[in-house]
């Protein structure tokens, strides 16, 4: 397989919802012309952010193919096809292939979970050979499904999956994710997954990142990876605090409600969470709204 590679922002979108919670792909094409504009080069679909284990298998399929037919030839489309179920996940990676979605990703399953890292990347390659003309990427997210295997010990499995490209790495050890971006010389795209300090993942050999918050604040993290491929780190620096100073003011009201609420505010309407979340009750929403103001969200983080 030809070198695949994501490169600059991938924004995880959220999956919009009408206000009954059906869901409302409609909203999509909008969704990508903001992303587009904003200079994000690529979208994680029916990932976390898109609540994409809340969602019907069919549900799953209609939002990829409308990421795909609206903007596969602006941004790069990575489907997230992970399930506890792993005929239903191949199931999903054959679909992507079918609709020219240009990769897909899965999660470890968070219910019956793999011993070690021979049965995870087994596991991974199950899924990686339903679609074996796309790059296939490990999504680590050990805060969500219970996994915390080292991926340093996966990629050392993986080598002999003949798609697999990489991973979304999206946890707290750095020195794993060292070892990553230099295993094989560089042999895999390793993408760093969380936005509140995005800059040490570049500092440690990323050269691409997956985060929810590009949705809506693209501009502050396109000004921080300018200041660092320039050298500035006093600027990226000042850039990263400001990303982490937005996260800490809405981290306190949920994570994907906040988010959702904060797409409300910039003008794109994604509609209610699915339970067990909760959507914010309008004085919860006008409460953040009020305390991003303050932090200067809709002046320095809203291009």
């Amino acid at each position: 397989m030809d070198a695949f590679k994501l490169e600059g922002l991938i924004a995880a979108p959220f999956t919009p919802f009408h206000a009954d919670g059906s869901l409302n792909p409609d909203m999509i094409p909008q969704m990508a012309h903001a992303l587009v504009k904003n200079g994000v080069n690529g979208v994680f679909v029916c990932g976390t952010t898109g609540e994409g284990m809340s969602l019907t298998l069919q549900e799953r399929r209609v939002v990829a193919q409308k990421w795909v037919e609206c903007a596969a030839d602006q941004l790069r489309i990575v489907v997230h096809v992970g399930h506890t179920c792993l005929t239903d996940a191949r199931q999903l990676a054959e679909h992507a292939a079918q609709i020219g979605a240009h990769a897909v990703a899965a999660m470890a399953p968070s219910f019956f979970r793999p011993a070690n890292a021979q049965d995870l990347a087994d596991f991974c390659a199950a899924i990686a050979a339903a679609a074996p003309q796309l790059p296939f990427y490990y999504y680590h997210i050990p805060s969500m499904t219970g996994v915390g295997i080292p991926v340093i010990e996966l990629l050392k499995e993986a080598v002999s999956i003949p798609n697999f490209a990489g991973v979304k790495y999206t946890h707290w050890d750095l020195m794993d994710f060292g070892q990553c971006t230099r295993f094989g010389n560089g042999r895999y795209d390793v993408l760093f997954g969380r936005d509140e300090y995005m800059l040490a993942g570049f500092g440690l050999g990323a050269e691409g990142a997956i985060g929810s918050t590009y949705c809506f604040a693209a501009p502050v993290y396109q000004r921080l990876l300018k200041a660092f491929h320039a050298g500035d780190l006093d600027t990226a620096r000042m850039e990263q605090g400001l990303a982490a100073d937005m996260i800490a003011t809405f981290a306190p009201y949920g994570g994907l409600p906040a988010q959702k609420a904060m797409m409300r505010m910039i003008g794109i309407d994604c509609g209610p969470v699915r339970l067990p979340l909760r959507t914010l009750s309008a004085e919860k929403y006008e409460k953040l709204r009020s305390e991003l103001d303050t932090m200067g969200f809709f002046t320095r983080c809203v291009k």
